[in-house]
């Protein structure tokens, strides 16, 4: 019976950190929008993230000169917005422009103004000082907004504020899979004839949890990449770096899953072989 109860125990633990561990990371970097910002901080230093901003940037920059009557050489556009981009400015402008696109999919934020249109607003990053003496010579005096659409068309599931509630019950969600993981295992523990087993049963709960997320990121890639496709142009470029980066930093959670499981199971097995020795 007892063997039977801790079994149980250790199932409803494994199920319950196998929701904790990706419940948590979406909270921290995707739902909490400074953790949404702090994560395109770091894609920013991506070169090729960097490429297609500066590509996008002087795209806008021209066509603020051209309203002015101007005509301009494509190529000294450029170059000035690949300066910026390879500029200490860039990461957080970058990621101050990415609060208004977590905005709209999270509060509705800026949706009167444009619609349904999911944008991003670019006038930070033209306002930047590495701008300013080229604009300055046309005379171009950057708008409040120049915000770029996201998507080519704003697919019918997703509406601004359409994640309003994820964001008003997300924090709590995490707490509660969190101490369901933390209670689960101090009882299985508690329930165990051997603590030692049930620590290495623990570390072997980790394991799958962290295995099973590489997979299950693996077979995601699917939906994410129709997801992109209501992206395009050097929009799409940048969604690709941003989605890796939330890739990567997911795996590095399921990485210290995997670690800390080990840990368990080696320390379980050493309590488990010094307790058979005192026997």
């Amino acid at each position: 019976m007892r063997f039977a109860l801790t079994i149980l125990l250790w199932l409803f633990t494994t199920v319950a950190l196998a929701v904790a561990v990706p419940t948590a990371w979406t909270q921290t970097h995707v739902v909490d929008v400074n953790g949404y910002a702090a994560l395109a901080r770091q894609a920013a230093g991506n070169p090729e993230l960097q490429t297609a901003v500066a590509s996008e940037l002087a795209t806008r920059a021209t066509l603020l000169i051209n309203q002015r009557g101007y005509r301009v050489d494509s190529g000294r556009v450029h170059n000035v917005a690949v300066g910026y981009t390879a500029g200490p400015d860039f990461p957080s402008q970058f990621a101050d422009a990415n609060r208004l696109a977590h905005d709209w999919m999270f509060t509705g934020a800026h949706a009167q103004s444009e619609g349904d249109q999911w944008v991003v607003d670019l006038a930070g990053m033209l306002k930047d000082s590495a701008f300013a003496s080229l604009l300055a010579a046309y005379r171009v005096q950057v708008p409040d907004t120049v915000r770029v659409p996201v998507t080519v068309s704003t697919p019918k599931a997703l509406q601004p504020g359409e994640l309003r509630l994820l964001a008003k019950w997300g924090p709590w969600a995490t707490i509660g899979v969190t101490a369901l993981a933390g209670i689960g295992a101090l009882l299985t523990l508690a329930s165990a004839r051997s603590r030692g087993r049930a620590l290495a049963g623990l570390g072997i709960s980790a394991l799958l949890v962290g295995a099973a997320g590489w997979v299950g990121i693996e077979v995601a890639r699917h939906a994410i990449n129709d997801t992109l496709n209501d992206t395009a142009g050097d929009i799409r470029r940048i969604a690709d770096v941003m989605v890796g980066q939330a890739r990567a930093s997911l795996h590095h959670w399921l990485d210290l899953s995997l670690a800390a499981g080990a840990a368990l199971v080696v320390l379980g097995v050493s309590a488990a072989l010094l307790g058979g020795l005192r026997k």
